[in-house]
């Protein structure tokens, strides 16, 4: 079997512990420019699409939308019309990083693509794309308290 998780894992750590440190001086660690980041390009967001978003649970998102909050990167506000769900909008001061962060996000997309042909990054995006959506499909089910393959068989014993 190819083993692609491993690597997967990998780089997403080691980016998300280099962003971590360059973004310490804008009081953005542990992911949370992640999130910044999609309420700057989908303002007024509400928490359950940046879950589904960035496949976390609500308790995280809450989370750190609330330490956002208080660094004054992002502000919710209540919808006209249903008042349970907060929208989500970055700031000025959270508008002014996004620029920061989006170059950081297009550097290191560069410096991972680097030595592949046009042709291959294209391949690349597409068979990621791909793996991202299979794996969705198992997140969507385990999210709503299903069982995945894997496990049925011992289910099944039980």
């Amino acid at each position: 079997m190819v083993e692609i998780l491993r690597s997967l894992g990998n780089i997403a750590r080691a980016l998300d512990s280099i962003s971590n440190i360059e973004f310490k001086p804008y009081e953005l660690t542990k992911g949370q420019y992640l999130y910044l980041v999609r309420v700057c390009e989908q303002p007024g967001i509400i928490s359950e699409e940046l879950s589904t978003m960035l496949k976390v649970d609500r308790s995280t998102v809450a989370r750190a939308i609330k330490k956002l909050e208080s660094n004054g990167l992002v502000e919710r506000r209540s919808s006209g019309t249903n008042k349970k769900n907060k929208h989500i909008f970055a700031t000025e001061r959270g508008l002014s990083i996004y620029p920061i962060i989006k170059a950081e996000n297009d550097y290191s997309n560069q410096v991972a693509l680097m030595g592949l042909s046009q042709a291959e990054k294209e391949q690349l995006a597409r068979l990621l794309n791909q793996v991202e959506e299979n794996v969705n499909g198992d997140w969507e089910l385990v999210k709503k308290g299903g069982i995945r393959g894997y496990l049925k068989q011992d289910a099944d014993h039980d």
